[in-house]
């Protein structure tokens, strides 16, 4: 009997390995360092905090923060900054590091409106983090799920020719939404895509899956699924400064998530595993 129970562990063993193999190999998550203290947050003169301030992971952390990036942080006359700034990234946004829910699904990606935050997971476990810039209030960015289709290092907006988008990577193909690198001012200002820092974008320009196409008007194996969320309140204060008062206003919980995902589950899984078939064929 004990035979063929060792005989059996081998077995699922190999079967696991093979899976993640055809799959697409677990990532290593990013090493998560706590902050040494308990975080609070308060606001700084922008410039005399910038001019203190040398340690470019606290900039990082300062940027995320503010919705923004280097080009446009020093416009502001003040900015968001935390008490303890000698943590990870994702321990100053709002996405939680596991989503037990989603611990079989190797790749997806949420967009959050109300936080203009994005989080990327590979099986539950979050991989990137990051500040966005999404729809202004006359272009809203859709929400729901998408996937992601084609992607080019350089393209040209179809709103303005003069635009150079870097690292832009299409989910909605019809409506020509997707993410990219460009200005972030701190508050949603585009024609409805995802705007991210370059650092981001690029991340996950290489990470995320395109499609497969069958032929110029089928699609044969759609790329990463994406849940864009949330409601965005134009009229009200950045949402993000509430954090000042209650360090942990703008939590997503991980049920929340799961709540998001769920109407969407039967197609993730199904477009997952339609992906699975085709990367198992020799």
């Amino acid at each position: 009997m004990k035979k063929y129970l060792f005989i059996l562990s081998v077995l699922l063993i190999s079967f696991s390995c093979w899976h993640e193999t055809k799959v697409g190999s677990k990532r290593t998550a990013p090493i998560r360092q706590k902050p040494k203290t308990t975080v609070t947050y308060h606001f700084e003169k922008t410039k005399d905090w910038l001019a203190a301030t040398t340690d470019s992971a606290q900039i990082k952390i300062a940027l995320a923060l503010n919705r923004t990036d280097k080009k446009n942080i020093v416009k502001m006359d003040s900015i968001m900054v935390a008490s303890d700034m000698t943590g990870d990234i994702a321990y100053y946004l709002p996405f939680p590091l596991q989503l037990p829910s989603l611990s079989e699904v190797p790749k997806i990606i949420f967009f959050s409106y109300a936080t203009q935050t994005f989080g990327a997971y590979e099986y539950g476990e979050l991989v990137r983090t990051g500040p966005t810039n999404m729809g202004r209030k006359s272009d809203q960015t859709p929400t729901g799920l998408f996937f992601t289709n084609w992607k080019a290092e350089k393209t040209t907006s179809t709103f303005n020719d003069e635009w150079d988008l870097r690292w832009n990577f299409n989910i909605a193909n019809k409506l020509g939404v997707g993410w990219h690198q460009y200005e972030l001012p701190g508050y949603p200002a585009s024609h409805s895509c995802l705007r991210l820092q370059e650092s981001d974008a690029k991340y996950l320009y290489n990470w995320a899956d395109q499609w497969v196409l069958k032929d110029e008007q089928n699609v044969l194996v759609k790329g990463t699924p994406v849940i864009v969320f949330g409601h965005y309140d134009f009229g009200a204060p950045k949402p993000w400064y509430q954090v000042v008062r209650n360090p942990k206003a703008l939590d997503i919980t991980a049920a929340a998530i799961q709540k998001q995902t769920t109407p969407f589950w039967a197609v993730i899984i199904s477009q997952q595993r339609n992906r699975e078939r085709y990367e198992a064929k020799p």
